[in-house]
C-alpha cells in the first residue's frame, strides 16, 4: 500500500507543514491555533500550541533552511515564528490587507514569502533589518477575485498565482536590496516588481493548486470544472495541455519530478499524472488503488460515459478525458493540502504527505510503488 503512515490528529485539518528534518509536524485543526507534534517513543506528542491568530489559520509553511514558521489567517494577519529555546516567538507581519489571508509560501531562498488574500491581492513579505520587522510590498489591481494558491519559481523571482476569477498569472517579485543581481536570470532582471509576466485564461471556473516543475519549465494548475492544465514555456510562448478528469475536481498539485505530478482533491485519493517522451501529459492511475465492487463498477461506467460526453462538449475533441475511479481509501474526505518530504537537495520527491477535511495526515511512499519518470 502506497499510504505508508496514517495519523488521525483532529476532526478536520486546514493545512500542515513539516520541520526541516521531518521530525515535527505543524497543522491547524480547523481553528485559530497551530499545533506542533513530535514523534517520540513510537507515538506523536503535542509539544507546542501557537495561539496568536483570532480566526481560522488558512496557511502554514515551515522554512527548510531558516527553521522559521510562517502562518496566515482569516483575521488578515501573518506571523513569523522563531524558535528560541523551548518556545516559539511570533513576529507580526505588516500585510496591509482588508480581507482574509488565504495562503502562504516561503520563496526557495527563504528571504521572502508570498501571501495570497481575499482582497484580490498578493503580499510579498521580506525582513527589514533596520527596523527589525517584516514588511510587505503588495501586488494590486491584477486579480479580479480571491487568490487561492501560490507557487514560487525556482529562480526566486517569478511567482505564479491562481484565483477564483479562473485565471493563472505569473508575476515578477524582484525587490531591491533583497534579491541580488546574482540571483536573477537575464530575462527576470528586465521585469519590475509586480509586473505581470503571463496570464493564462484556460478555465472559466475557480482555479486552484498551482505548481512549478523542478526546473521551472512547466506550470500546472487545476480548474474547478474537473480539469488540470499543464503549460510549458510560460514566459516566452506558452503551450498548454488540458486534461479532463471524469470525477471530482482537484485542490492541490505537486510535481514529484520533471515529468510526473500528483494531484489531490475531492476524490479523496491522489492522482498520478505523467508526461511521455514527446511531452504529452496523461493520467496514469490513482495512487491508493482499491478493489471495485460490481455496483461500483456499473456506476464507474456510467460516470465514464457522462464524463466523456461532458469533457468533449466543453473542451473539444482534442482534450484528453481520463477514466473514472471509485473514491475512498486512506482519506475519507476532501484532500486540501499536499506537502513534499524531500531529503537534502534532491529534486525528485519520493515521499509526500497529504491532509484533508477528515482530520488525517497521510504519508505516501512513491519509491516502492511507482516508477518515477524524470
Amino acid at each position: 500500500m502506497a499510504a505508508q503512515e496514517i495519523h488521525q490528529f483532529a476532526e478536520c485539518i486546514t493545512c500542515h507543514a513539516w520541520s526541516p528534518d521531518h521530525s515535527m509536524i505543524a497543522f491547524c485543526p480547523n481553528n485559530t491555533e497551530v499545533h506542533i507534534y513530535k514523534f517520540i517513543a513510537d507515538k506523536w506528542e503535542k509539544l507546542h500550541v501557537l495561539s496568536k491568530h483570532d480566526q481560522i489559520v488558512s496557511g502554514i509553511d515551515w522554512g527548510r533552511s531558516t527553521n522559521k514558521i510562517v502562518t496566515v489567517s482569516h483575521d488578515r494577519n501573518s506571523y513569523v515564528w522563531t524558535q528560541e529555546g523551548q518556545d516559539w516567538v511570533p513576529t507580526l507581519v505588516i500585510l496591509k490587507l482588508n480581507r482574509a489571508a488565504l495562503c502562504v509560501q516561503w520563496s526557495p531562498k527563504e528571504n521572502k514569502f508570498a501571501v495570497g488574500s481575499g482582497a484580490k491581492s498578493v503580499c510579498i513579505c521580506y525582513y527589514e533589518q533596520e527596523n527589525n520587522w517584516w514588511i510587505s510590498k503588495v501586488i494590486r489591481k491584477k486579480h479580479e477575485s480571491s487568490v487561492t494558491s501560490l507557487a514560487w519559481h525556482p529562480n526566486n523571482i517569478h511567482l505564479a498565482t491562481t484565483s477564483a476569477d479562473g485565471k493563472c498569472r505569473v508575476f515578477s517579485t524582484i525587490i531591491k536590496g533583497v534579491d541580488t543581481r546574482g540571483s536573477q536570470s537575464s530575462a527576470s532582471a528586465d521585469w519590475k516588481f509586480g509586473e505581470q509576466i503571463a496570464q493564462l485564461d484556460l478555465t472559466t471556473t475557480w482555479a486552484f493548486g498551482v505548481s512549478w516543475s523542478p526546473s521551472g519549465k512547466t506550470l500546472a494548475y487545476a480548474g474547478h470544472s474537473s480539469m488540470i492544465y499543464f503549460v510549458d514555456d510560460v514566459e516566452a510562448s506558452p503551450a498548454a495541455q488540458n486534461l479532463a478528469l471524469r470525477d471530482l475536481p482537484l485542490r492541490d498539485i505537486l510535481f514529484v519530478s520533471e515529468k510526473m505530478a500528483i494531484g489531490v482533491g475531492f476524490d479523496c485519493n491522489p492522482l498520478i499524472f505523467s508526461a511521455d517522451e514527446t511531452g504529452l501529459w496523461s493520467f496514469v492511475r490513482y495512487l491508493d488503488e482499491r478493489k471495485v465492487t460490481p455496483s461500483a463498477s456499473k456506476a464507474s461506467q456510467l460516470s465514464e460515459a457522462l464524463g466523456k460526453l461532458y469533457g468533449q462538449s466543453r473542451q473539444g475533441s482534442s482534450d484528453t478525458v481520463e477514466p473514472s475511479k471509485p473514491r475512498g481509501g486512506a482519506h475519507e474526505n476532501c484532500i486540501t493540502c499536499i506537502v513534499p518530504l524531500r531529503k537534502g537537495s534532491e529534486s525528485i520527491v519520493k515521499r509526500f504527505s497529504t491532509s484533508g477535511l477528515d482530520g488525517k495526515i497521510v504519508v505516501w511512499d512513491l519509491e516502492n510503488h511507482v516508477t518515477i519518470t524524470q
